[in-house]
Formats: structure tokens, sequence, C-alpha cells
């Protein structure tokens, strides 16, 4: 079975001997009931992990003795998702499975046709929603490199990034080429653009167009907003030998 990850200071993984309290070294010590001897992972969420061993354990902290550190370099190339706001908690589920599947950043975008809507006096918490089910996804995957969640991004902001990026493609179901088709760069950035539920306007489509957004279809099928992105990642990750 595989140690359990949590997350701790780059600073205090450089140390040999590190201690683990506050959130992380309360769950590790009185929700997982860690013991001496057991084997335990940290990481910084920036590429490194220090393989562990706990050598004391308190009532809400461990004592652990590093045994190895790696550090995972940035990966190349970099899938970027941005994702349409979904409505209720999907916006949560989408981010879950595209951290656990190796997304390296998620955008998250006010679209026209979103039927939720992020307001400024709501803004932060919801990020902070979303950052956190990336951070609890992360250690769950027992991912070193923790995905970046952006800053909310308008239409013209996503337009900015699409120009930006080495490859761009835009999710729709009325586009020719297939995902599948696509042959991905080695280096720089790859974005995928997922609509809303009431799916990308016209106008919008033209906007990402005109800045190198290529329309691009993931099948027959049609799917939700909140599994289009882990979907598109996971045909990008095995295309570019992440996988």
């Amino acid at each position: 079975m595989s140690p359990p990850v949590f997350l701790a200071a780059t600073d205090a993984l450089e140390r040999d001997g590190v201690v683990l309290d506050g959130p992380e070294g309360r769950h590790a010590a009185t929700v997982r009931r860690l013991r001496p001897g057991e084997r335990v992972d940290l990481t910084d969420g920036a590429g490194l992990l220090a393989e562990c061993v706990v050598a004391e354990a308190g009532r809400a902290s461990l004592t652990l003795d590093v045994l190895a550190r790696h550090r995972q370099p940035p990966p190349s190339p970099r899938i970027v998702v941005v994702q349409a706001l979904p409505k209720g908690d999907r916006g949560e589920l989408a981010v879950e499975t595209m951290t656990e599947a190796g997304v390296d950043e998620i955008v998250p975008w006010s679209a026209a046709r979103c039927v939720t809507q992020w307001r400024p006096e709501r803004r932060e918490k919801a990020l902070g929603r979303w950052r956190n089910t990336a951070r609890e996804a992360g250690k769950q995957a027992r991912r070193s490199r923790f995905p970046e969640i952006a800053d909310l991004a308008s239409t013209g902001d996503v337009a900015g990034r699409v120009a930006a990026a080495s490859l761009a493609l835009v999710l729709h179901e009325g586009a020719e080429a297939p995902l599948s088709a696509v042959e991905p760069p080695a280096q720089g950035d790859i974005m995928v653009v997922v609509g809303p539920e009431g799916g990308i306007t016209e106008e919008e489509l033209e906007r990402l167009a005109e800045a190198g957004g290529r329309p691009t279809r993931l099948g027959p099928t049609v799917l939700r907003t909140s599994t289009a992105g882990v979907a598109a990642a996971a045909v990008l990750l095995a295309a570019t030998g992440r996988w």
C-alpha cells in the first residue's frame, strides 16, 4: 500500500527531521493514527517530495525522519484546461478529476452561458473551494506538483491565453477535426477550452478562433462540462507520452 501524502513547507522538507503540525499534522496523528515506524511522504506541492518515516507521534503532530528526496521537474508540455463555471458542485468535481489525471493548470472561465456566475463578493470563496479541492486531490493522487488554479478569467482573458499557447483547442460538438488526430507540440502550453452547459456562443467561438483556437470534437457523444476536461486531458496526456 502506498504511504499517505501530506503537505509541508519547502524549507521544512530540506531538513533531515521534520515536525508535521497544524491541520496536516493533526490529520496525520488523530485521523490517520500514524505511529512510529510507518512510512509517510511529504510534498510542497511544487515538485519536491520527501520520503519519510515516523519517529515520534504526538497528539496533534508527527516528528519524521527524511529518508530521501525527489524533485520533479516542471512538465513539458503543460496541459492547461480553461473550465467554464459549471453549476452546483460540479466545478469541484471537474477540478478533482482533472487534478487526479495530471492537468497542470485549471482556469475558471466566466462564459456567457454559464448558469453559475461568481459575484465579486463571493469570488474569493469560490476560488478557495477550487484550490482546496485541487490540493486534496493532489495529495490523494500522490502528486508532488499540484495544479495551479488561476484567477477567474473573462473571455478576453481566455483569448489572450489562447494566443500565447503553443496549441489551443476549443471543444465543440460541431467541429470536424477530432481531438485524437491532433499532433501535440513537445513544449509549451497545450490549452483546452471547455464551454458551459449551454455551450460556447458563436461570438465566443469566433473570438477564440481569431486568437488561434482550433475547434475540436472529442467524439460522437456530448459530455457534461464537468467531465469533458478530464476526457480531453486524458487524450492529450497519452498523445504527449506523459501517460
